[in-house]
């Protein structure tokens, strides 16, 4: 098996990822010593919440960077496959800061409307929390392009977080703007809207890391293109059953099975893997370890029952796909695997009509049927 691609390339990425990172700690911390300044100075707890919301966020950096950095260790005895994960685990202490920080607000904002105070802004504090709304878009945007480029899950939930962070900032300065001109002061209910969005958003992440550490379906068109890209080498007549599994952003590591003519050697096979591994990585950066091979007899009599059952299958609804399909002549043996829709609730009674359909057209053959995953 090869590594996942040139060293070279891991480390780019971890600088890149790191100097991001840094660059949104030096700008939120910034902005959390102004908007504190503001908040306390003005008695606003809308502004004050939002100058913590900026400084979780440069702490959500510190622990990306500290994430990449172990993320980036090479492979050893205990984990040949590398530390990538550690990436995931990383974005979930993110979401658990987020959270907290939402929680904490939520308290205070609620204290603040049952013992209200009185706010007074100044216009500088006005004109700094409109710089802060444009930063943080500026910087939002920065943030996820460069996550998006490298593939960084933290770096693209940090950038939408900023993007997020911007609309609340407007908010705490819309309220600011209705206090100055009609004396209503909204700043603890609008601290308490922020804080709902703060902990939606740390649930949101949280749901996200989770997702990705249990393993989450293929995406469609990534399945789709792999296997099409397998299907271009000479010999392959379809590719099924196509698992990928993920140990970090860089590095993901699959199986498949194939189908061939029976009368392939063994010799052209084993070019054939080599083939399949080669041109998925080059095309898709993914690692192809393991090629199972479906044999297809293309005789006239094999073909016939082929078809046949064929007909039968895909003549019920909710099945999505036949493949593997074999019949030994000689010692009267089918074997095919069927995928049928989660959707359906009755999925094992529409498995045992199959199988009894296919054997009263077929008494003399043993047949096993195998009811596959919906990968």
């Amino acid at each position: 098996m090869t590594d996942a691609g040139p060293e070279s390339a891991h480390l780019d990425r971890q600088r890149i990822i790191i100097r991001t990172s840094i660059i949104g700690i030096i700008a939120n911390l910034l902005l959390a010593t102004f908007k504190a300044v503001i908040g306390i100075l003005s008695n606003s707890i809308a502004v004050t919440l939002d100058a913590v919301n900026n400084m979780s966020d440069a702490l959500s950096s510190v622990v990306t960077i500290i994430g990449t950095k172990l993320a980036g260790k090479p492979p050893d005895k205990k984990h040949p496959l590398g530390y990538g994960r550690i990436e995931y685990v990383t974005t979930m202490i993110i979401a658990a800061i987020v959270l907290y920080a939402g929680i904490t607000s939520l308290t205070e904002s609620v204290d603040k409307i049952l013992n209200p105070v009185v706010a007074d802004y100044s216009t500088v504090s006005l004109v700094i929390i409109t710089a802060a709304v444009i930063v943080k878009v500026v910087l939002g945007r920065y943030v996820k392009s460069v996550g998006e480029k490298v593939n960084s899950g933290s770096l693209v939930a940090s950038g939408q977080d900023a993007l997020f962070d911007a609309v609340l900032s407007a908010s705490v300065l819309a309220s600011a703007l209705i206090f100055v001109t009609t004396g209503i002061g909204l700043e603890a209910y609008v601290g308490t809207l922020i804080s709902f969005f703060i902990i939606k958003s740390g649930i949101e992440m949280i749901r996200d890391a989770v997702d990705e550490i249990l393993g989450m379906r293929v995406d469609k068109e990534e399945s789709e293109a792999i296997k099409a890209t397998i299907c271009e080498e000479d010999g392959v007549s379809g590719a099924y059953d196509l698992i990928l599994h993920n140990y970090g952003p860089d590095r993901i590591i699959g199986s498949v099975h194939v189908e061939v003519p029976s009368s392939m050697s063994a010799g052209r096979i084993d070019e054939l893997e080599r083939n399949i591994a080669r041109r998925v990585f080059e095309k898709h950066g993914v690692i192809i370890a393991a090629t199972g091979i479906y044999s297809v007899d293309d005789s006239e009599e094999a073909s016939a029952i082929r078809r046949e059952v064929i007909g039968i299958v895909m003549s019920y609804e909710g099945i999505l796909q036949m493949h593997g399909f074999r019949v030994d002549l000689v010692n009267k043996k089918i074997n095919l695997d069927i995928i049928i829709d989660y959707g359906l609730k009755d999925r094992e009674e529409l498995y045992a009509e199959i199988y009894r359909e296919i054997q009263e057209r077929y008494p003399d053959y043993t047949l096993e049927l195998q009811l596959d995953i919906d990968i």
